[in-house]
Parts: C-alpha cells; sequence; structure tokens
C-alpha cells in the first residue's frame, strides 16, 4: 500500500458517500485506502460501511469507543493502523478538496520532504475563503502568527501550522512523541520532530453539511497545547495557577471590600481555589498520568491536605507584609501564592500523580493482552 488517506470523523453522516467518491476518483490508479477513524454517536459508522461495500479502492473504518486525544488521538490511530508509505490527513467535511490529494502525494513522492502541508496562506492559489465568517478567519489568522512566533525554528517553512489537510512519510512521525489534544495535530507533529517541510497551496473550502466543531473549548485546548509544547508540563501547571491566583484575588478583593477581616478573607479564597486549582489540574495537567496515579479521592485528599498546609504556612507571612511592611493585603497575597509556585508544582508532579504499581504487578512481567489505543482506549475495527 502505498497511501492511506486517514480521515478523521464526528457525526459527518451526509459527507462521506461525496468523499468516498471523490477521493477514489482523484487516487486513481494508486495504491491507496481511505481509513475513517470514527468518534460519532451518530449513523456515521453505519454510512461508512454501506458506502465502502461499493467504493472502487479499500475503505476501512476504525471506531473508537472512547475518542481519547479528541480528533488528534484518532490521526494517531490511524498512522498505527496503517502499513502504508505515505500517509495523508484530511477532515471529513469536504472542505479539503480530495482532488488535492494527487497533488500532496505526488510532493511526497520526490522524497525532499518528509512532510507536505495544504496551506491556505502559501502563495497565490492559497486562501482561507471557507471559513465561516471574518471572525473564524482572524482567529485562524492570529493562531498561526502565534505559533509561528512560539516555534521560530521548528515552523519556519509552515505558513499554515492549523492546517488539518497535510501528508508524510509514515516512517518519519513516531506517535510515541505525540501528546494529542484537540485539533491541532500537524502542530504536534511538527512541534515534536525535527522534519523537513514542504508545502502547496489550497483553497479552503465551503462545508457541504454539518456543523463546525470549533469552539471556546478548542480554543482552551489549543492555548494549553502551545504552552505544553513550547515550556512542557510546568507551563500547563502555571496557566492553572495563574486563573486560580486571579481568582483568590478575586474572591479576597470582593470579601475584603464588603468589610471582613483581610485574613479571614484569605483563608476563604484559599479554601476555594484549592478544589477549582485541583479540577483544572486533573483536566488540564495531569490527564495523562492520574489514572495511574491512584484512585481520585487519594489524589485529592493529597493535594488538599498539602494546600492547605501552604496556605496555614502563608498566612503568617502574608501578615507580616501587611502590619509590618505596610503591603496591600491583595498584592501581598499575590506575592505569597507566586512565591509558592515551584513548590507546588514539584509535590504535584512527585507526589500527587506519582504512578502507582502494585507490589505484585512489579514482582513479575506483565502478561500479554488485546491491542489497546493511546490511553488505553479500546477499540472496535472493521474493514470493508
Amino acid at each position: 500500500m502505498e497511501l492511506t488517506v486517514i480521515v478523521p470523523t464526528f457525526n459527518e453522516t451526509p459527507n462521506v458517500p461525496e468523499l468516498v467518491r471523490r477521493a477514489a476518483q482523484a487516487l486513481h490508479g494508486v495504491e491507496a485506502e481511505i481509513l475513517f477513524v470514527d468518534d460519532s454517536t451518530d449513523r456515521t459508522p453505519e454510512v461508512i460501511e454501506a458506502t465502502a461495500a461499493g467504493a472502487p479502492l479499500p475503505v476501512r473504518l476504525l471506531h473508537r469507543t472512547a475518542p481519547t486525544g479528541g480528533l488528534g488521538g484518532a490521526v494517531i490511530c490511524g498512522i498505527r493502523a496503517s502499513t502504508a508509505a505515505h500517509c495523508i490527513v484530511m477532515d471529513g467535511d469536504l472542505q479539503h478538496p480530495p482532488d488535492m490529494l494527487p497533488v500532496l502525494l505526488s510532493r511526497l513522492r520526490e522524497g525532499v520532504a518528509d512532510v507536505v502541508v495544504a496551506s491556505r496562506y502559501c502563495g497565490a492559489g492559497g486562501s482561507a475563503g471557507g471559513l465561516a465568517n471574518g471572525t473564524r478567519r482572524a482567529v485562524s489568522c492570529g493562531a498561526t502568527l502565534l505559533a509561528r512566533g512560539l516555534f521560530p525554528r521548528r515552523l519556519r517553512s509552515c505558513t499554515d501550522p492549523m492546517t488539518g489537510f497535510f501528508g508524510f512519510r509514515r516512517a518519519a512521525v513516531h506517535t510515541d512523541r505525540l501528546r494529542p489534544s484537540g485539533f491541532k495535530i500537524l502542530l504536534e507533529i511538527l512541534g515534536r520532530h525535527r522534519l523537513d517541510v514542504a508545502e502547496v497551496p489550497f483553497v479552503f473550502g465551503q462545508r457541504l453539511a454539518g456543523d463546525s466543531k470549533a469552539g471556546w473549548r478548542e480554543g482552551g485546548r489549543f492555548l494549553r497545547q502551545l504552552a505544553v509544547l513550547r515550556f512542557g508540563r510546568l507551563a500547563g501547571f502555571g496557566l492553572v495557577g495563574a486563573i486560580g491566583t486571579v481568582l483568590n484575588l478575586l474572591i479576597m478583593g470582593v470579601l475584603v471590600g464588603l468589610g471582613a477581616h483581610y485574613l479571614v478573607a484569605a483563608v476563604v479564597a484559599a479554601e476555594v481555589t484549592i478544589v477549582t486549582n485541583f479540577l483544572m489540574q486533573e483536566r488540564m495537567v495531569f490527564h495523562r498520568t492520574r489514572s495511574a496515579a491512584g484512585p481520585l479521592q487519594r489524589r485529592f485528599l493529597r493535594s488538599f491536605v498539602f494546600n492547605n498546609a501552604d496556605a496555614a504556612l502563608r498566612l503568617p507571612l502574608l501578615w507580616g507584609l501587611v502590619e509590618v511592611l505596610g503591603a496591600n493585603s491583595v498584592a501581598a497575597q499575590a506575592a505569597t501564592l507566586a512565591g509558592a509556585f515551584v513548590v507546588r508544582y514539584l509535590y504535584h508532579s512527585r507526589v500527587v500523580y506519582r504512578e502507582v504499581r502494585p507490589a505484585a504487578a512489579a514482582a513479575r512481567p506483565a502478561a500479554p493482552g488485546p491491542a489497546v489505543a493511546p490511553g488505553g482506549t479500546s477499540l472496535q475495527e472493521r474493514a470493508s
């Protein structure tokens, strides 16, 4: 097999038959397959199987019962399921024109580049006109500038790291390096590899049917992905800490403004943000290691006790800054929170979220078991 076209799908029932028809037409004479990695909750899997029965090229379905890693996780599953020399990733909504598949494959065949990117922003032939409105176009351009600013070397040859339409040599991409979260899998690949990149311009088309999956949640995932790629997990912990600090100071400021004593306000603000920070850390920072770090109750108890001890130790310091040095109480609270940041990170990464290995399991080798997807997600694969 020369080429696997990986199509991650989520509720794309109306688009599947037309995508297969146009892709098969574009790849006539190429030893290629289409691999749908599907996270749908509608009838998309049934439509894929029905379309595959009459398709002129092999069509496979990999349906994930638990969509770990979002679209990026789906792409990784597709890469691991492929045996082809080349892979091309494209969306299932036909905004990525299947007619471009031979163009991407031709550039890959030249052997000059590891990755060939279909870019909306390179050359005279590129366009992002298919984005829903001016706001979406502005957000896309801003995200691209931000990513290229943070990764000037890795992205120096890539004008559109936000695109979901690209091809690559399968041997050049090591999936064990990738930590997918959300839509921007190309950014993840380029950020964690040193790859030669070539580009071809393309026109981002209008959506044929269905709704866009972009939104505020994906925007938050993108910002977290950038921070982790650039600065590691410490950046994610810092982002959570910054959000918690703002919340802490807001609560304290409101309570002080209502007449509460600043020490009482500091205690109340600390208790609220200890809980909210733990919940954010579970979702945003340690989501990949939490399952191996013991039960939720133990993780919460360790975090809660430590943070309360930290808050208790900071209260005398807060009192000294305010009563002895005459500092503003909210500003002094901000200073004490910042000073404890590194200690909190080390404790959580090395104690709260340290992997727990049962003694019996550590003493003997694990028995072989069924293959699973990244993060332990079971897979159901049906080939047509």
